[in-house]
């Protein structure tokens, strides 16, 4: 998301917070999101909106992935994961263990959202956020530098036609299949 947006986002998560709105509209199988939702994610806009800058978040311990998209359905892309190990497990909506950016087109990377995952076996039920179940179990990927996990994915600074909460974005590409990080 551009910076000149993120203020005026962040203003309308709170006023739909403030209004009580019971839904927003999230497409695919995720449902509405609620106003309580709404509220942890400005929890969560509000942490990570610095990692805008890629530097910032490496220096916070998120180390670049390749990019991944979807191969076999043409559902989109997730981009690149820039991961930091310690927040594996996180289920608080300030520590997501992954933030996700594509190439913004000048040389750089923009921020697009961000995932929490959580070790496939280190919980007998599928995890659940946000009022909703983590994906997964997902095997192991990217020369398993990402075990095979349960994954929540919300798409906080670019749009996803196929919902908030949706693992794919068909907005988002990868320049080649694995790209590096």
């Amino acid at each position: 998301m551009p910076a000149h947006l993120t203020r005026p986002v962040l203003a309308l998560v709170a006023s739909t917070v403030a209004l009580g709105l019971a839904t927003s509209p999230a497409r695919a199988d995720r449902g509405p999101v609620d106003s309580s939702t709404w509220k942890q994610l400005a929890t969560t806009v509000s942490a990570t909106a610095k990692y805008r800058s890629v530097p910032l978040a490496v220096a916070a311990g998120y180390q670049p992935n390749p990019c991944t998209m979807d191969m076999n359905d043409g559902m989109g892309a997730m981009g690149y994961h820039y991961i930091n190990p310690k927040y594996y497990g996180s289920l608080d909506p300030a520590k997501p263990a992954a933030l996700l950016y594509e190439d913004d087109g000048k040389g750089g990377r923009r921020l697009t959202g961000v995932e929490w995952i959580v070790k496939a076996g280190t919980s007998t039920a599928r995890p659940t956020m946000f009022g909703r179940k983590f994906e997964g179990p997902v095997t192991a990927h990217h020369n398993s530098t990402i075990p095979t996990h349960y994954s929540l994915h919300a798409w906080l600074y670019k749009n996803n036609p196929s919902g908030l909460f949706y693992e794919w974005n068909p907005d988002v590409k990868c320049p080649y299949p694995g790209a590096p990080g």
